[in-house]
């Protein structure tokens, strides 16, 4: 006896149609909001990077980028105070991440309070912090020289130095909350395990722990140095108008030059050197584990 097949798929397919479409109208307004906020801007900056100042198609701005010395030399700087950022965040970040994952729950719920409390004050306020600490008359100048540890003011700002000291600071709690994650999410048991088969506890961290955290401190990294190339407050403020990042140059080129075009294109040049080290990174290590920063 034949099953009546034809109607029930056709049924199956209409409900799964439906079920499509109430799913869209639910996020239709999330959908619009993106649309409105995010890729119409994306999209207007990208037109307005090829038009040239008598509204025309050109690429002079792009041609710009690859004549001018100062535009390379942004891009440099940029990635350079980024990366250096990264590094000095792995290295002051993965062993309080370690510490803290050692520690008893309430232990480290209670000093991960003190990991996120820079999240409750605004950037701005914790950048000109910075500079009442590090400029010539400074606290920090202040105490040394009173303390004898040095004679004369350091230049600890408007300089290299005073920027990476900010952008560290600011920067350290997103590296250390992924990377804490996926230690905590680290079966102790793997360490028993090998800590059974002979292993000593500093190996048993290099050839276990280690490798089963590597997807959080990855994702920390990776978030620390996209976040590095937009800084623009950091920068400006601790760097005195030495330190040129490429989101410096988008201002001066809006409120100097008043020149949309060339400002779009270094944004457009940003968003796509951006959007390749996202892939690279999606090609070495799972983006979802990446965004999720698992342990296991």
């Amino acid at each position: 006896m034949s099953h009546p097949a034809g109607p029930n798929a056709a049924g199956l397919r209409r409900d799964a149609l439906v079920e499509r479409l109430t799913l869209f109208s639910l996020s239709g307004p999330a959908l619009l909001l993106v649309t409105m906020t995010m890729l119409v801007p994306v999209g207007w900056l990208f037109w307005l990077s090829f038009l040239d100042d008598a509204g025309g198609f050109s690429l002079e701005h792009y041609r710009r980028m690859l004549v001018q010395p100062s535009y390379g030399r942004a891009f440099r700087i940029t990635f350079e105070i980024s990366f250096i950022t990264t590094a000095i965040c792995i290295l002051l970040g993965y062993p309080l991440a370690y510490v803290l994952s050692q520690l008893p729950r309430r232990a480290a719920n209670i000093c991960m309070i003190a990991v996120m409390l820079p999240f409750w004050t605004s950037l701005l306020v914790r950048t000109y912090a910075w500079l009442v600490l590090l400029q010539r008359q400074g606290v920090i100048n202040t105490w040394g020289i009173k303390l004898g540890l040095w004679d004369t003011p350091l230049a600890l700002v408007h300089n290299l130095n005073g920027t990476l000291i900010g952008m560290v600071h600011i920067m350290l709690p997103f590296l250390v909350l992924p990377v804490y994650a996926s230690m905590r999410a680290i079966d102790q048991d793997y360490l028993k395990a090998a800590a059974n088969l002979g292993a000593s506890p500093t190996r048993a961290f290099w050839l276990v722990f280690l490798p089963l955290s590597l997807p959080g401190l990855i994702a920390g990294a990776l978030m620390v140095f996209i976040l590095c190339l937009g800084f623009y407050v950091t920068p400006a403020v601790l760097g005195g108008g030495k330190i040129t990042m490429v989101a410096n140059r988008i201002a001066t080129d809006i409120e100097l030059f008043f020149n949309w075009g060339a400002a779009s294109s270094l944004g457009v040049v940003l968003f796509v050197l951006t959007g390749m080290i996202l892939y690279l990174a999606s090609r070495i290590v799972r983006l979802d584990r990446l965004l999720g920063g698992g342990g296991a």
